[in-house]
C-alpha cells in the first residue's frame, strides 16, 4: 500500500502521519493500540478513489503525549495539521477508542468536516477505574510495559496464528467462537495476525482511557455534519449501547448495526457489508 509518511511540528509538538491514495480527504482516527500505519478498512477507501490521512493520535507513534492533555487540544493540533496540508476540508472517520476524538473534532471544527462516520466507536464513558478491564489495561498497557505485552502477543500470533485467534475472540465478540461460525472467514486469523504485529500502546493507550469519559451529550448535540454509525451486533469491546447512544444524541445520525461476528467490522464474511454501506453513504452525500 503506497503511502507518504511524514511528521509535522507546531509548538514543540510533532505529529506524524500517513497519506494514502489521491482524491477527496478522508481524515482518519484510528483506534487504541495503533497508529498512523493503521490499514483497517483502507482498500475500499482508495478503491472509492479517496486519500487518507492518518495521524497517530496523542501518545501513540512518535506523536507528542503533551498534545493529548485535553481532547480539544489534540484536536487543535489535528486542525493545524489539515491546515499545513493546504486541506480545507475532510470526511472524518473514526474508529474505536478513536472516537472520542472524531466527535471532538467534529463538533469543534465543523468548517473542516464534511461528514463523520463511527466505525465501532467509544462515545460516552468506556472502560471505568473499577473495572477489572480498565485495571489489567493500565498494568499491560502501561508505557514502562506495553512493549513487552506486544512482543509476546506478536510472537504467539505469528507462530501459532490461529490459536491466538481464538483466544483474543471473546474481548471483540459477544458470539461464543461455534455460534459466529459463518460470519469469520478463512483468513481472519492471519489479518489479526497481522493487526497484532503493528499493534503497539505508547502512552496512547493510558491517555484513551482517561478521555473516554469527557465526551457529553452536548457535544455529541453539537455535531451538525452528516453522521454514519457503523457498529456490529455483536461487539464486545465496545458495546452496541455507545452507537445507540451516539445516535440519540446527534441530529443527523444514520445508525447501521452490522451482523458482523464482533469489533473488528473490516473482517468476516461480511466485511463487504460494512464497505457497501460507507461507500453509498459518500455516495449520498455526493448527490445532495
Amino acid at each position: 500500500m503506497p503511502s507518504l509518511y511524514g511528521t509535522f511540528t507546531k509548538e514543540g509538538q510533532t505529529i506524524e502521519y500517513t497519506i494514502h491514495g489521491e482524491g477527496p480527504a478522508v481524515l482518519m482516527f484510528h483506534g487504541g493500540h495503533s497508529s498512523c500505519y493503521e490499514e483497517s478498512g483502507y482498500e475500499a477507501l482508495l478503491a472509492s478513489g479517496f486519500s487518507i490521512i492518518t495521524p497517530s493520535r496523542a501518545g501513540y507513534g512518535k506523536t507528542s503525549a503533551s498534545i493529548g492533555r485535553s481532547l480539544s487540544e489534540a484536536c487543535r493540533f489535528y486542525a493545524a495539521l489539515l491546515s499545513h496540508l493546504e486541506i480545507d476540508g475532510a470526511h472524518v472517520v473514526a474508529a474505536s477508542a478513536g472516537g472520542p476524538t472524531g466527535i471532538t473534532f467534529a463538533s469543534e471544527y465543523p468548517e473542516l468536516v464534511r461528514s463523520l462516520t463511527l466505525q465501532s466507536a467509544v462515545t460516552k464513558e468506556w472502560l471505568k477505574p473499577e473495572d477489572q478491564t480498565y485495571k489489567a489495561a493500565r498494568i499491560l498497557f502501561h508505557p514502562k510495559t506495553e512493549k513487552y505485552t506486544w512482543k509476546m502477543i506478536s510472537t504467539i500470533s505469528t507462530v501459532f496464528p490461529r490459536f491466538m485467534f481464538k483466544q483474543m475472540f471473546s474481548s471483540f465478540s459477544s458470539l461464543s467462537y461455534t455460534e459466529a461460525g459463518s460470519r469469520i472467514a478463512d483468513g481472519d486469523h492471519l489479518t489479526l495476525a497481522a493487526m497484532n504485529r503493528r499493534q503497539r500502546s505508547g502512552e496512547g493507550f493510558l491517555i484513551d482511557l482517561e478521555q473516554t469519559k469527557k465526551i457529553t451529550p452536548e457535544q455529541l448535540e453539537a455535531v451538525s455534519c452528516p453522521v454514519l454509525i457503523m457498529h456490529s451486533r455483536f461487539d464486545s469491546s465496545v458495546p452496541v449501547s455507545h452507537a445507540q447512544h451516539a445516535a440519540e444524541n446527534m441530529p443527523q445520525a444514520d445508525l447501521q448495526l452490522l451482523d458482523s461476528w464482533g469489533h473488528l467490522i473490516w473482517l468476516g464474511h461480511l466485511a463487504e457489508e460494512t464497505d457497501e454501506k460507507l461507500a453509498a453513504f459518500y455516495k449520498n452525500l455526493r448527490e445532495i
